[in-house]
């Protein structure tokens, strides 16, 4: 006689919820192992609705993602909490258990969500035709996506990823400056079948190699209002030729952000973006003197900026500085010294100065928020 299947008992059910609602407070790590456990827990962890609730509840900004490029040139994801890469950032750098290898032609795009964006990049030197394929990983779970259809562009190309929230899906966007001096914008979506090309980008990112900074569902970049070679001369570069770019992606539209009304001069090296928890910031130099920083404390109000910080080279016990990245809710600043192997941190909170010589081993060096999670596409 076959047996009918019996539903769950209220106990069984109640028990499942108060299993979930512990698990979810837990860092992801423990869960990967937690899974073994028993199907049952290994069901609970696996759930969507848990992997999302999971996200939501775990810490923002508690790890740091480095991207550094060794002297074999080939680039490598290192995780990190603040404090350690702070107190020691080259051994840091060369720690092996923390490491994951990419390979020789990967770029990473960003981080968003505990997945990180790493584009592929194949460079046909005689037509200068980058082709290009991107896919997402999540180095906690070795969660490892499809390649996204091949996107091929010259070699002037600006790549960001984020995530957009009213749909779920998560978006690269490459902005393309042609031969002609055109610039050409395309944005892929991953689990779509082909790059959709939209309306054209505003104004051309003054590095290829600035990632676009995701906050708030966009995409921002320092920008030139006209496209300039990348051999551009920064000392002939005006004010009012700089703008701030915002890509939604949720309209897949994008606008400008008004600077700073306080900036009335160019700075003497190109100034750069950071973000930390809800907020974007500017970092640039002021008369080759100074480190000024800036604070948009709500995001897309151009009446929030505030000038967080403005500290001389010479309390920094530095000739030059240049801007580097944030941290702790910008009270940590970590600033790049004239030779690239040279690191300044200034915490604010305690008027503090800490110079560090990072690893020769490491020749380029990047960094991304990131946080450890279970998130991987269906």
């Amino acid at each position: 006689m076959q047996m009918e299947a019996q539903e769950p008992t209220a106990a069984v059910l109640l028990c499942e919820v108060v299993v979930m609602e512990i698990l979810s407070w837990l860092p992801a790590k423990p869960l990967t192992r937690l899974k073994l456990v028993c199907k049952s827990w290994n069901s609970i962890i696996s759930d969507p609705h848990f992997v999302k609730l999971h996200l939501h509840r775990s810490p923002k900004n508690a790890i740091l993602l480095f991207t550094p490029l060794d002297e074999e040139n080939i680039w490598g994801l290192v995780f990190s909490s603040v404090d350690s890469f702070i107190q020691n950032p080259s051994s840091t750098l060369d720690a092996q258990e923390n490491r994951y290898s990419l390979h020789v032609n990967d770029w990473v795009v960003g981080s968003c969500n505990g997945l990180v964006c790493v584009a592929h990049v194949l460079d046909h030197t005689k037509t200068d035709i980058w082709h290009i394929w991107v896919r997402l990983l999540n180095p906690l779970t070795g969660y490892i996506s499809e390649n996204s259809p091949c996107l091929r562009v010259n070699m002037h190309t600006a790549l960001g990823f984020g995530y957009d929230e009213s749909s779920g899906s998560y978006k690269v966007l490459a902005i393309i400056w042609d031969s002609s001096g055109t610039l050409i914008t395309q944005v892929y979506s991953f689990g779509g079948s082909s790059w959709k090309r939209i309306k054209s980008f505003p104004a051309f990112p003054f590095s290829c190699q600035d990632n676009g900074y995701f906050i708030g569902g966009t995409l921002n970049w320092i920008a030139f209002r006209t496209p300039h070679a990348a051999d551009y001369d920064w000392y002939a570069v005006t004010l009012d030729m700089l703008m701030l770019v915002s890509f939604d992606l949720k309209s897949d539209t994008s606008k400008e952000i008004p600077l700073p009304k306080g900036i009335d001069e160019i700075p003497g090296q190109e100034p750069t973006l950071g973000v930390w928890g809800n907020s974007l910031y500017l970092l640039h130099d002021y008369n080759s003197t100074h480190l000024i920083a800036w604070q948009m404390k709500e995001f897309g109000d151009e009446n929030s900026w505030t000038q967080l910080l403005k500290i001389s080279f010479h309390h920094l016990g530095v000739e030059c500085l240049f801007p580097g990245f944030v941290f702790e809710n910008g009270n940590v600043f970590m600033l790049r010294g004239r030779h690239g192997f040279e690191a300044v941190f200034y915490d604010r909170r305690d008027n503090s100065v800490k110079r560090v010589n990072i690893s020769s081993d490491t020749h380029y060096l990047d960094a991304f928020d990131y946080v450890e999670s279970l998130v991987q596409l269906c």
